[in-house]
């Protein structure tokens, strides 16, 4: 079974594009291009994260690819897909050196050189132009911006992201 922990989410599937069951695929990170071992997306189905492989994908424009799975060769199959988030294996993200999505940091520990411990990472706000890290300590929500400047350390294999946030933003 695949745990939330294990993939990042890069995208969201729109809906089917034309008769042979191709759907749509909307993407904040094109890392699945990038990585040549992987051929497969992780769709959240049900609450249930599967891996559905890829038959061909073409993009579209910057942001939105065209995508073929194995065994849907109809509109009507592909009908299920629409409005399903996508999410990639973690496992192929350490092969990158670059990060290239803030939805990677999901699950990540936080600590401020100043606050300590802040919280985990649960959730990444891109509905407005700053983005934001959701960090959940003990019930409590908290919303730290995604800024590159207060990253000061970032420990990949226990998943520790240490920030030193400014003065005053956590009043």
């Amino acid at each position: 079974m695949i745990k939330k922990e294990e993939v990042f989410k890069i995208g969201v599937i729109n809906k089917p594009h034309g008769v042979k069951g191709e759907v749509s695929f909307s993407f904040t990170d094109d890392i699945f291009d990038r990585v040549e071992d992987c051929d497969y997306l992780i769709l959240m189905m049900d609450g249930i994260l599967v891996p559905f492989f890829w038959e061909e994908y073409r993009f579209k424009s910057d942001n939105v690819a065209l995508v073929k799975f194995e065994g849907i060769d109809t509109a009507e199959r592909a009908k299920m897909f629409t409005n399903v988030e996508v999410y990639f294996p973690k496992k192929y993200m350490d092969e990158q050196d670059e990060i290239t999505s803030w939805n990677f940091f999901v699950g990540f520990q936080v600590n401020d050189v100043r606050h300590g411990a802040l919280g985990e990472i649960v959730d990444v706000d891109d509905a407005t132009m700053n983005v934001l890290f959701v960090i959940e300590k003990e019930g409590e929500e908290l919303l730290l911006p995604a800024h590159e400047e207060f990253i000061l350390d970032l420990d990949k294999k226990n998943r520790v992201l240490t920030v030193e946030i400014p003065e005053g933003l956590l009043d």
